[in-house]
């Protein structure tokens, strides 16, 4: 017998339903847990600035007072009113192997959608692009990133067999760092620059970084991001909430800006050292000891970087913008010491996306896919 309870979301609820996935994937080896504060902050309508335009439920099932499973209900209505839908999505979803669990969690999720007039619900995703999306399908033996989710092999097959339906995929690269800067990239990096007046800005205080560009950083992922699937377009509350939590803890040598030459930004790429291994040892804690292993992460040797985000100006798309970045974030990876890049998840459409990494090793190493299912 499976009994599903909706969670009140008090801290110490929200705390259980984070530390469920955690507890289901112990001494998985390539599983990345959430940092818990981090993921119950977004959990929190009273911390996370996206609950003004989003509302949710969350819900968890026991078996003889066991928890073994979790999902979450959430209802962007931003999104909703720009698509012109009545769209529900689920999202941090994690259950055992067993039928009668993951039924349970999906009826109360779709139910709880049909009670606020949805008329379908998608997922995983988040409440916005910047949270997690997309279930993994495929490279289950390979170590995942801070930005991505893991799951356990037989997930799809539960959710196909629950009328859930191919939404989009997204593909996932692991791309091998050259030691010199591409030829190509060089030649193109030179003819943006000349013929759009474009230059690279470096920053060496997080502080300056903040104040000069930190809006318009996220400004223009929302005009990059906006034609995307699914895109919820950052708010100024979210905005000033992502560069308080985000923009702190870079490494300023791993973000690269372009601007024009009115100083207005036009592209930027961010990266970060994996924090994966140092996730792991964490166990996605803070205290006691994480916060060690967490900033040995950070400050330590580390073969792998990920590419948290790339977004070019719509009119610069398709012209070159991206050699320049990747002209200026090659010597920086070598730097470091870092021999793969982990592109992390990109529409299968977004071809021009994907084409890039064509002038390097590389191999598609992930694939993740939101389902649908009308309701």
């Amino acid at each position: 017998m499976v009994e599903i309870r909706q969670l009140n979301p008090t801290r110490s609820n929200l705390k259980k339903f984070v530390e469920f996935q955690i507890d289901l994937y112990k001494g998985n080896p390539y599983f990345v847990p959430p940092l818990v504060s981090d993921e119950i902050a977004t959990l929190d309508s009273k911390v996370n600035p996206a609950f003004d335009h989003c509302e949710s439920a969350y819900f968890m099932a026991y078996r003889d007072g066991k928890a073994v499973g979790r999902i979450a209900a959430m209802i962007n209505k931003q999104v909703n009113e720009k698509e012109n839908s009545r769209q529900a999505r689920f999202g941090f979803v994690d259950f055992i192997d067993d039928a009668e669990v993951s039924k349970a969690l999906f009826d109360a999720a779709e139910k709880w959608a049909k009670e606020k007039g949805m008329d379908n619900i998608v997922g995983p995703l988040g409440f916005t692009d910047l949270d997690n999306e997309g279930m993994l399908i495929n490279g289950f033996e390979e170590l995942g990133t801070m930005a991505t989710i893991y799951n356990y092999p037989y997930y799809p097959a539960h959710v196909e067999r629950l009328g859930y339906e191919k939404e989009v995929d997204w593909h996932e690269f692991l791309i091998e760092i050259p030691e010199q800067i591409p030829d190509k990239h060089k030649r193109i990096a030179e003819i943006v620059k000349k013929k759009f007046n474009l230059r690279v800005v470096k920053f060496t205080s997080r502080k300056e970084l903040k104040e000069q560009y930190g809006q318009a950083l996220f400004e223009l992922i929302n005009e990059a991001y906006d034609d995307l699937y699914g895109y919820s377009r950052l708010t100024k509350r979210q905005i000033d909430y992502y560069i308080k939590i985000y923009l702190g803890m870079l490494n300023l040598d791993l973000v690269t800006l372009i601007v024009d030459g009115e100083d207005q930004l036009v592209g930027v790429g961010i990266s970060i050292q994996s924090m994966s291994r140092a996730l792991q040892k964490s166990k996605g804690k803070m205290f006691p000891f994480g916060w060690w292993h967490l900033l040995k992460g950070l400050k330590g040797k580390n073969d792998r970087v990920d590419l948290l985000l790339v977004a070019v100006k719509p009119q610069y798309q398709g012209k070159g913008v991206n050699a320049l970045l990747f002209t200026d974030l090659i010597p920086a990876y070598n730097k470091y010491g870092f021999k793969w890049a982990e592109s992390n998840p990109e529409l299968e459409s977004n071809a021009a996306v994907q084409n890039q990494w064509e002038a390097f090793p590389y191999r598609q190493h992930r694939n993740r896919r939101a389902f649908i299912k009308r309701i």
